[in-house]
């Protein structure tokens, strides 16, 4: 996906924001909860993406070697008829782009592989996922959204990520014994008649059947 990087910093509440895709290892930083790869879609894939029937973006849900993430998706897209042509080679492209970036980051053999269409509220509720990392990117919709809250209730303050930028997220089985009360969630969207799509890494040791 050709992308435009915006600036690099890190805010108040341990997100840091990555200005290139190598920059994302900074997840393993002290302080570090989660990091933002701020980037922009060009908007000829964007509207591409936006445009497309519901019916035929792909939902997959694998366990994957980081290189063959290319293949999988491809026969998906393939399998929801998903319209050919150079805006479907660089959404494919990305997805594999991410897969191996990630498994670089985590050093992880194998990925929980998942691509997913989503209308209604799941995960509506601020929570931290039970893995040690998650990589989350939006690629059509509204972003996982984000804030700080040491009770566990919902943040007051709530950030969203932006579409098309890939996100990973430490969760409760990172080691590190430190805190950062950093909440997420899928947006509440059931209703609206939102169609997003998003693609979700999570490292895993071994090939492993998952349904």
């Amino acid at each position: 996906m050709n992308v435009v990087s915006l600036s690099a910093k890190k805010s108040s509440i341990g997100v840091s924001i990555a200005e290139r895709p190598e920059d994302l290892d900074t997840i393993h930083s002290n302080g570090c909860a989660a990091v933002i790869w701020r980037r922009q879609p060009t908007p000829v894939l964007q509207a591409w993406i936006n445009d497309l029937d519901a019916g035929h973006l792909p939902h997959v849900r694998a366990i994957v070697e980081p290189g063959t993430a290319a293949e999988i998706t491809r026969f998906h897209c393939q399998a929801a008829d998903m319209p050919d042509g150079p805006q479907r080679d660089q959404f494919i492209g990305d997805i594999a782009a991410l897969a191996e970036t990630f498994a670089g980051i985590t050093g992880a053999p194998y990925l929980r592989f998942r691509l997913e269409r989503v209308t209604t509220n799941a995960c509506r509720k601020f929570h931290i996922d039970a893995v040690t990392t998650r990589l989350i990117c939006t690629y059509r919709g509204t972003g996982t959204q984000y804030g700080i809250s040491q009770t566990g209730a919902a943040p007051k303050r709530v950030f969203t990520v932006p579409t098309g930028a890939p996100i990973i997220l430490r969760g409760t089985e990172y080691p590190d014994s430190s805190k950062s009360g950093l909440l997420h969630r899928s947006p509440p969207i059931e209703g609206t008649g939102e169609t997003r799509l998003l693609l979700v890494l999570d490292p895993v040791a071994q090939a492993q059947d998952w349904i």
